[in-house]
């Protein structure tokens, strides 16, 4: 009987059967000793079609069951992870058309509402419980900035899995509070994002325990595509654009995956352009990019940027101040016609504040990084008249408790009905849009 799937060395082509042979060897290829591999599998690629039918509900992330490196569905843990609404958000669109004069179609992908731990982590952490349940796997190691740290935790937990994560310093107290209560150990690190990973590494060396393979990992990079698979069950089609926050950048990864599983199918007509941000206070990548864009490019371009140690940050959770994944970036990128960008972190209140008007949605920092690339984007003239614009947000406000609190502007002391003025909310709607209308 075929397996369902193996993986493929990205450097050298080597077969590696299954993942006991591929956790064996330290999630290494066994000829070059290469990290970065593909997932093959041998279902039908046609059977995509029929999962991505608006007739067949998908309840969690594993209705793409057959697309996704898990053997038995006995192993399977879930809690309801991978089918966050995407929403249409009309009061974007009218913006871009008021200031731009640009008619846009603009979705927003609500991984806030993802029910387990309201972030967009969510699904990586259900494929990586499960196949490490599949596995006989009982420690696992983790370093994180925050979101994958609470995600991995909450799945793990409930695989019976024990989880040492690892995070910066200035990693969201709210992150330790989810960890703790699942029984899981934290490690508050004293330094920065790189740095934990080193320390992650060195004890999970230390104890002959497997680790978290970054953002190339097939229990983060299968379970993110099905992304792609929503955009086109709901969406109906592929978007012309993709926007999201850069940490490291497992979600284009995850998209160019979808795209060359199913390449053959006609089904993935084209690949998006990413437009991707990073915060200002800590943009290696954006840094690295517009410096290679000056120069034309030159041959090797892609192997030559910044790296910044201990970064000051409004923004934790996208802080990566050593960006490996770069060298792969820049390229897919480029390819696409993206671009790789700036945004002020400083304006990640102000589109909080606007969302909750608008829309009534408490959202996450990371969240409201993804938007304000739109609102960077749409200033640049990245983003043209008539094209489908999709937007990838992190997390909920509940991940960033101290955040939420930050975008509260209504409150007034009084001690006396007398000092109250009569209050009409629409009174605050020029107030919420005015940092947007003078960008």
């Amino acid at each position: 009987m075929k397996e369902k799937f193996f993986f493929r060395c990205r450097t050298c082509g080597y077969e590696i059967k299954d993942f006991k042979e591929w956790f064996e060897h330290n999630q290494k290829c066994t000829k070059c000793g290469s990290g970065k591999i593909y997932t093959v599998y041998s279902t039908p690629q046609e059977r995509i079609s029929e999962l991505i039918n608006t007739e067949n509900e998908p309840k969690s992330l594993w209705h793409y069951f057959d697309f996704l490196p898990l053997n038995d569905k006995k192993n399977i843990v879930t809690d309801g992870e991978g089918v966050a609404p995407i929403e249409r958000w009309k009061f974007l669109e009218d913006y871009a058309k008021r200031k731009y004069n640009l008619e846009l179609e603009i979705f927003i992908n609500r991984n806030d509402k993802s029910f387990a731990t309201g972030t967009f982590k969510d699904k990586g952490g259900s494929l990586a419980a499960s196949v490490l349940k599949e596995q006989g796997i009982k420690e696992y190691v983790v370093a994180s900035t925050g979101n994958t740290a609470t995600a991995f935790a909450h799945y793990l937990a409930k695989a019976g899995i024990s989880c040492s994560i690892f995070v910066p310093e200035n990693a969201l107290s709210d992150s330790e509070a989810h960890i703790g209560t699942y029984g899981q150990k934290l490690f508050r690190v004293k330094g920065d994002y790189a740095y934990a990973k080193k320390v992650a590494a060195d004890y999970a060396k230390k104890h002959g325990i497997l680790m978290t393979g970054g953002n190339l990992d097939p229990l983060r990079l299968e379970a993110k595509k099905t992304q792609v698979f929503e955009m086109l069950r709901i969406m109906g089609k592929m978007p012309d654009v993709y926007i999201q926050a850069l940490s490291g950048g497992t979600g284009p990864f995850s998209v160019e995956k979808a795209f060359i599983d199913f390449k053959e199918t006609g089904i993935f007509d084209k690949m998006p352009r990413f437009l991707l941000s990073q915060g200002d206070h800590c943009a290696p990548q954006a840094h690295a990019w517009t410096k290679a864009k000056k120069n034309g490019f030159p041959e090797g371009y892609q192997n030559e940027y910044p790296i910044y140690e201990n970064p000051e940050v409004l923004i934790p959770t996208i802080a990566t101040g050593n960006p490996g994944m770069y060298p792969l970036m820049a390229p897919l990128v480029r390819k696409t016609g993206g671009e790789i960008f700036e945004i002020k972190e400083e304006l990640a209140v102000d589109i909080a504040r606007l969302v909750a008007y608008e829309r009534v949605i408490k959202i996450g920092p990371a969240s409201a990084a993804g938007l304000a690339g739109l609102f960077e984007s749409l200033k640049q003239g990245y983003i043209n008249n008539g094209e489908t614009v999709f937007v990838n947000m992190g997390e909920s406000a509940g991940r960033a408790l101290d955040f939420m609190k930050e975008t509260a502007y209504t409150t007034e002391i009084i001690s006396s009905a007398d000092q109250c003025k009569r209050f009409n909310r629409d009174e605050y709607k020029e107030l919420v849009w005015k940092p947007f209308e003078n960008i």
